[in-house]
């Protein structure tokens, strides 16, 4: 390594304090969304704090078009970091450190078993002991050993399976509450920094709920916000157009057109395994009727039948579901039977928890047994 010197200009070496202004900003930032970043343009007629995002906009945090302020991708990556290294410092001790399947295959960690060498496989793969052996078995314990093809053995290594998920998001009104929505986007941006760093072959999308559905692209994961509620009838009878529903009330919970927005996504991906991630707080209130948009509230059941019913025409094509239910603040639990059903037409499973723990879960279902742990002959 080379070591450039400098003389130095006296300006002053940056204390804690200063490095934890953008950790705190950032914070601030996937509670707040975009508010937060149209809040910093106000800021800037303070002097001192002009000058620190005059710094951040100099070190690649921030880009400024216009009047408006954006996160550079160095920035999101940070983000990203934190919460996977956020993650991995809760998670238990006994917490699997990986997704390989334990079916035998090709470029994996090597098992303890071998079997007799076949035309192909890698030469590196062999194991010398047990072709010794076979050789000596074979010929007797004279010198030279004779090795001949029927001798050779190789060890077996786990195959390396990818995998293509899909997180459904909730971005209902009422995940704004007890801090959800933050911290489903602080989940979801680990597992971005865990895939990359990790599984590079591996693939995960977010699409985000609420009356209708939409792809949240990973830049603007920590900008996304829930849905304001700006309806508050004890009852709601809607039928919307679906090319119209951006003239609807937003903040329904619609996770059948999510589904169908995941089957359509992972119906374009190329992995071994595919999975779905729901990530809920309430009863599904919205759903698909032709071309319409049924908003029902309370929820009924012909919206709950409409769901599951995309749900399993997902599980059909062999899609793994693992559905995150957040639970702090409800004293009814009709929502947690719709999740029952729900976990057990597609054979998935279901995590019941608070949105402290989310992450934590997501996590480590994503680490663990995802594959059938069946040995090839």
């Amino acid at each position: 390594m080379r070591f450039i010197y400098h003389e130095w200009d006296g300006s002053e070496f940056p204390t804690q304090e200063h490095l934890q202004h953008f950790s705190n900003f950032m914070e601030y930032l996937l509670e707040y969304g975009d508010d937060a970043l149209r809040a910093l343009e106000e800021l800037t007629e303070n002097p001192e704090q002009r000058a620190i995002i005059e710094k951040w906009i100099e070190e690649g945090l921030l880009d400024k078009v216009g009047v408006r302020f954006r996160l550079t991708p160095r920035a999101v990556n940070s983000m990203q970091r934190k919460a996977l290294m956020e993650v991995f410092k809760n998670l238990r001790p006994d917490a699997p450190e990986g997704h390989e399947s334990t079916s035998t295959g090709v470029g994996g960690e090597r098992t303890d078993e071998t079997r007799a060498y076949r035309f192909g496989d890698p030469v590196s793969d062999l194991d010398l002991s047990a072709t010794l052996r076979n050789a000596v078995q074979r010929g007797g314990s004279g010198v030279p050993i004779r090795l001949q093809e029927r001798d050779f053995e190789v060890h077996q290594t786990e195959s390396k399976a990818t995998c293509s998920t899909v997180i459904l998001l909730d971005m209902s009104g009422s995940m704004s509450r007890w801090h959800r929505f933050t911290q489903a986007k602080r989940c979801a941006m680990a597992m971005f920094a865990l895939i990359r760093q990790r599984f590079a072959l591996d693939t995960v999308d977010v699409v985000g709920f609420a009356t209708g559905a939409e792809v949240v692209p990973e830049h603007k994961l920590p900008l996304v916000q829930p849905k304001r509620i700006s309806l508050y009838d004890p009852q709601v009878r809607m039928r919307v157009p679906i090319d119209e529903l951006s003239r609807a009330p937003q903040h329904f919970t619609n996770l059948q057109i999510g589904l169908m927005t995941a089957r359509k996504i992972l119906g374009k991906r190329g992995g071994r395994n595919k999975q779905v991630f729901i990530i809920t707080d309430g009863q599904p209130t919205a759903h698909v009727e032709g071309q319409d948009v049924r908003l029902l509230y309370p929820p009924e059941e012909v919206t709950a039948l409409a769901t599951l019913t995309e749900a399993v025409q997902l599980a059909r094509r062999g899609v793994r579901f693992s559905t995150f239910a957040l639970i702090e603040d409800y004293f009814y639990m009709d929502w947690i039977n719709f999740v029952a059903h729900l976990t057990k037409l597609t054979k998935g499973v279901a995590f019941y928890t608070t949105s402290g723990e989310l992450a934590n879960c997501v996590m480590e279902s994503y680490l663990s047994g995802r594959k059938k742990k069946t040995y090839l002959a």
